[in-house]
């Protein structure tokens, strides 16, 4: 029964982990819904589309949103509030 117990987890935390191109989808992903969702009140608030300020705009409406919390520039990634790893543009570092 241990055997089993033991088996069945391992099996479950390796469903869990994710290679690093399955992250960087998910990152890219993650950010063509910020940029959908922000990016026209972004070019209503007078930046042009797809500009660097335009991007920053696009980042900071959706950190203010709440739903994104963690959100990164850093091509490292965020480590989030409490040690977590954000959304960030490129690779996480230690997750």
């Amino acid at each position: 029964m241990r055997a089993m117990m033991l088996t069945a987890a391992s099996a479950f935390c390796l469903l869990g982990c994710m290679t690093p191109q399955e992250k960087a989808l998910k990152q890219q992903a993650e950010m063509d819904r910020m940029m959908a969702e922000f990016g026209p009140a972004c070019v209503q608030l007078g930046y042009a589309a797809n500009s660097d300020p335009w991007r920053n705009c696009v980042l900071q409406l959706a950190a203010k949103d709440g739903r994104y919390e963690g959100v990164s520039t850093s091509i490292f990634g965020s480590w989030g509030r409490w040690g977590g790893s954000g959304v960030g543009i490129g690779i996480g570092i230690g997750r």
